[in-house]
C-alpha cells in the first residue's frame, strides 16, 4: 500500500515537472526577447564617443545619445515589471537604435571639430609667434611699464604651454591657453605700438635736425655726430659723408626728451661738445661733455613748470656726455651716450670743442622700422 502511494507521488511530481518544463519552453519560444544586442551596441558607441572627446567637441549629439540610452534602459525596466508574455520591447529597440545613431554622429562631428580646431590652433600659434617676434624686435629695449613687461612674459609662457599641449593632442587645453596668451600678447603689442606711434610724432623735427647737421658737416668740411636712439647707433660724418658707425647704450628711460634731473632719460636736440675729458679724469674712461641744457631745453623746461606739468621744485639737470665704459648690452646710463672704450678712443680723437652732436629718436621713419 505504501509502495503504491509512493509511486503516485512520484508520478504526480513527474507530470508537474513536465508541465512546468513545457510552460518554460513555451515561454522561451513565444515570450518577447529584450533587445540586449542593440542596447549593448549603443552603450559601446557612447563609450567610444566619450573617448574621442565627443562631450567637448560634439556636446549636443553626445548628450542626446546618452539621453536616448537612458530612455531605453528606463523603458526596459518598465517592461520587465510586466508579465513576460505581455512585455513589449519595441520602444526599447527604437531608443537604443536612435542612441547608437546619435553616438556615431557625435564621433564623426568630434573628429571633424577636432581636426578643424587643430588647424585653427596651428594657425593661431603661428600668428602669435609673429606677435612675439615683433615684440622682441621692436620693444625688447623699449622702456615699457613693468605691468606690460609682466603681461608679455606671461603671454609668452602661456604660448609655450599651449604648444606643448598641442603637440600632445590636448587641443582644448591648448585652446584655452592660446586664448589667454593672445589677449596678453596682442594687448601688450597694441600698447607698445601706440607708445611708439606717439613717440614718432617728432620724426619730422628729428629729420630736420639730422639734415642740418649733415649739411653743416659738408659745408664746414668738418666732423659732425648724430646719435640715433632707436637703432642704438652713433654716426660720425665728415664732409657730409658717414665715416664711422658705433653701437651705443643710453639711459634706461631713453624714450622721449629729458625733462628733469634724475629721470635717466637721454635728451634729444642739437648740441655741441663743450669739453673733452681724458682718461683718468672721467668716471667712464673718456668723455665728451655736451652743452645740455641748451637755450631750447631751458625754455621747454620753464614752460612745463609754468603749465604745471613739472613741479616748481623740479631741476633741469645736466652733465650729459658721450663717454666710454659701454658694451654692456643694456641701457644703463643716467642719460648719457655710452660707447665701448675702443670706439670712444676714435670719437675722442676726431672730435673737438664745438663739434656738433645731434641726438634724435630715429633716422628711419616709423613705417621703415615696422617693416
Amino acid at each position: 500500500m505504501r509502495l503504491k502511494r509512493s509511486w503516485k507521488i512520484i508520478f504526480t511530481i513527474t507530470i508537474l515537472c513536465c508541465f512546468i518544463g513545457i510552460i518554460i519552453v513555451l515561454l522561451s519560444l513565444f515570450a518577447p526577447k529584450p533587445p540586449t544586442g542593440e542596447v549593448e551596441y549603443a552603450r559601446e558607441l557612447i563609450y567610444e564617443a566619450g573617448r574621442n572627446n565627443a562631450a567637448s567637441y560634439s556636446g549636443r549629439s553626445f548628450n542626446e545619445a546618452r539621453s536616448l540610452y537612458d530612455s531605453a534602459m528606463t523603458k526596459w525596466k518598465e517592461e520587465n515589471k510586466r508579465f513576460i508574455l505581455f512585455r513589449k520591447y519595441d520602444e526599447v529597440s527604437s531608443y537604443a537604435r536612435s542612441s547608437a545613431g546619435k553616438a556615431e554622429q557625435a564621433m564623426q562631428e568630434s573628429k571633424i571639430t577636432s581636426s578643424n580646431l587643430q588647424f585653427k590652433l596651428k594657425h593661431k600659434i603661428d600668428s602669435l609667434d609673429l606677435v612675439v617676434a615683433d615684440l622682441d624686435r621692436l620693444f625688447l629695449a623699449w622702456p615699457l611699464p613693468s605691468e606690460i613687461r609682466n603681461r608679455i612674459s606671461r603671454g609668452k609662457l602661456l604660448l609655450k604651454e599651449s604648444l606643448i599641449a598641442f603637440d600632445k593632442g590636448q587641443y582644448l587645453q591648448a585652446n584655452r591657453k592660446i586664448i589667454d596668451s593672445e589677449y596678453l600678447l596682442t594687448s601688450s603689442l597694441e600698447h607698445a605700438s601706440s607708445n611708439m606711434t606717439d613717440y614718432f610724432r617728432d620724426y619730422r623735427l628729428w629729420k630736420k635736425w639730422a639734415d642740418e647737421t649733415i649739411s653743416a658737416s659738408k659745408r664746414n668740411s668738418d666732423y659732425s655726430v648724430i646719435v640715433d636712439k632707436i637703432s642704438r647707433k652713433c654716426h660720425i660724418y665728415h664732409n657730409g659723408i658717414k665715416s664711422y658707425e658705433f653701437n651705443i647704450e643710453l639711459g634706461d628711460n631713453w624714450v622721449g626728451h629729458k625733462s628733469v634731473r634724475g629721470d635717466r632719460a637721454t635728451p634729444e636736440g642739437m648740441y655741441k661738445i663743450i669739453k673733452k675729458i681724458g682718461a683718468g679724469h672721467s668716471k667712464y674712461y673718456k668723455a665728451l661733455l655736451l652743452d645740455y641744457p641748451n637755450p631750447s631745453d631751458r625754455e621747454t623746461f620753464r614752460k612745463k613748470v609754468a603749465e604745471g606739468i613739472l613741479p616748481p621744485s623740479a631741476k633741469i639737470g645736466g652733465q650729459i656726455e658721450i663717454h666710454g665704459s659701454g658694451g654692456r648690452g643694456i641701457d644703463w646710463t643716467e642719460g648719457c651716450v655710452a660707447l665701448t672704450d675702443p670706439d670712444m678712443d676714435i670719437i675722442y680723437r676726431i672730435a673737438r670743442v664745438g663739434t656738433p652732436v645731434t641726438i634724435v629718436g630715429s633716422l628711419a621713419d616709423l613705417d621703415d622700422i615696422l617693416r
